[in-house]
């Protein structure tokens, strides 16, 4: 059986617990940094209030067999709940919690897998470097409120001889799809067998991931399944470096150069914005920040059609998605070839 090596890291938002009472009754509530967190359009204690107003007083289950949680989703249906899910992979952090807010908007019960997919790695060396943090995501899920934490086994997952995959052929080719084969393949397999297992009236997904939220949406219109898809907004520290689980094996130059992906989409956003229309105006300048990073390798950076990701012409026409892919070369010099992928993107809206 495939497994994650048990690596220890550091949260890349730095957090505590306090009691608080409410009710005469006890739980515990994330405190957020205040300069650590940023969602566009609010202030970061109005994120951290927010955070720490969604948690819930409850008892979070944690299930691990499959035929346990279909039980379950059977007696929350018949009792008249609705169920949002968040999938993860664990390793979690502010922008995963987000996420579990915007299903505490749409649903009663907010569910979330902690699954390490295995199948979507292409690079064995990344599934085993994934971090490993269970007993801190199980802290940071009952703080927000989660109602079930769905822990499977890879062998009930991928049992013994498992030959069913589901692809979604066209979008799964641009983009993370090109450099990354067999990723989306995973994605879309694992995704439609959770799905299954926990029946969701809803599923959310990051935005950050752009590609594969456009992906998951496509695979439940064919496939008819029958819930509704739902995209939350990509969460950055408040230097505008956006969260990602593999932030924390970033060096202390690594970090800071990571910030050229968000200055590239800033630079992109600002020409479109002012009525830049040429595709290889706006493409000079995204390249000439991601190059600023000498400890960075470009993966890809392409300006595509928002809805169907098909690469644009030499004028931009209509919302633009602006995707950039750059690994990041390790400085610990007992893991030189440990390097860190980080991605991005924005849409683009061309002014008129």
């Amino acid at each position: 059986m495939l497994s994650s090596a048990k690596l220890s890291w550091m949260v890349a938002i730095q957090s505590q617990s306090k009691v608080v009472r409410r009710n005469e009754r006890k739980y515990h509530a994330p405190i957020f940094e205040p300069d650590e967190i940023s969602v566009p359009g609010l202030a970061p204690r109005t994120v951290i209030a927010h955070h720490i107003a969604s948690v819930r007083v409850h008892q979070m289950n944690i299930i691990s067999p499959r035929a346990d949680l279909q039980a379950l989703a059977d007696r929350e249906r018949a009792a008249g709940h609705t169920i949002a899910l968040v999938p993860t992979m664990g390793a979690l952090h502010a922008g995963h919690m987000s996420l579990v807010d915007v299903g505490h908007r749409y649903a009663d019960k907010v569910w979330l897998s902690l699954f390490v997919n295995p199948t979507q790695f292409n690079d064995p060396k990344d599934f085993e470097r994934y971090p490993d943090t269970r007993a801190r995501d199980l802290e940071l899920c009952e703080a927000a409120g989660v109602d079930v934490v769905w822990t499977p086994q890879v062998s009930e997952v991928y049992p013994d001889g498992a030959d069913t995959w589901v692809e979604v052929r066209e979008l799964s080719k641009p983009l993370c799809g090109a450099t990354r084969p067999g990723h989306f393949l995973g994605v879309s397999t694992v995704v439609s067998k959770l799905f299954l297992a926990a029946k969701p009236h809803f599923a959310v997904f990051g935005e950050k991931d752009y590609q594969q939220l456009a992906i998951i949406r496509r695979m439940v219109r064919d496939m008819g399944f029958d819930l509704e898809i739902i995209g939350g907004p990509t969460i950055r520290e408040s230097d505008g470096l956006a969260l990602s689980s593999r932030n924390v094996h970033l060096g202390p130059k690594a970090r800071r150069e990571g910030l050229s992906l968000s200055r590239a989409l800033d630079a992109a956003e600002a020409l479109t914005a002012g009525g830049e229309r040429d595709a290889n105006v706006v493409m000079d300048a995204v390249q000439a920040e991601l190059a600023s990073a000498s400890l960075g390798t470009i993966d890809y950076f392409e300006l595509c059609d928002a809805s169907s990701l098909a690469p644009v012409g030499k004028t931009l026409s209509g919302p633009t998605l602006l995707a950039l892919a750059v690994y990041f070369a390790s400085e610990d010099a007992k893991t030189p070839d440990a390097s860190v992928r980080l991605i991005d993107n924005r849409v683009l809206l061309p002014a008129a």
